[in-house]
């Protein structure tokens, strides 16, 4: 078994920054696990500025985050609806279509198991 250490990184500094459309992305990973800074401006919405590079009809990606600010919706494909808001933590399985709501943007801090899906699948 591994040793874990103490690790310290800064999203606001040496994170890789992804951007699609309205959506960026800022990603530092601490051994296996990415904690991603998610910012839908104005707009976004992940079936217009993400599906594409997905190549899927809505995210296959499992997500569990803290959102900071503004305001998201999301529904799921079954229909399921929700809209989370500063300091809602979210669980949200794959499936699902997500967008801003309002007039400033969602950021939120996802934890996750390595940093890109759709680059593995």
């Amino acid at each position: 078994m591994a040793l874990l250490t103490m690790q310290k990184k800064n999203l606001d500094s040496g994170s890789e920054v992804d951007v699609h459309g309205r959506i960026q992305k800022e990603t530092v990973t601490l051994d296996r696990v990415a904690v991603t800074r998610v910012t839908f401006g104005v707009g976004a919405r992940w079936s217009e500025d993400l599906k594409d590079y997905a190549g899927t009809e809505s995210c296959h990606l499992p997500h569990v985050a803290l959102v900071q600010s503004g305001r998201l919706k999301v529904v799921m494909d079954d229909g399921s609806e929700e809209e989370f808001g500063p300091n809602d933590v979210m669980m949200l399985p794959p499936g699902h279509d997500a967008w801003t709501v309002g007039d400033q943007p969602c950021v939120f801090v996802e934890f996750s198991e390595g940093n890109d899906y759709y680059e593995r699948h």
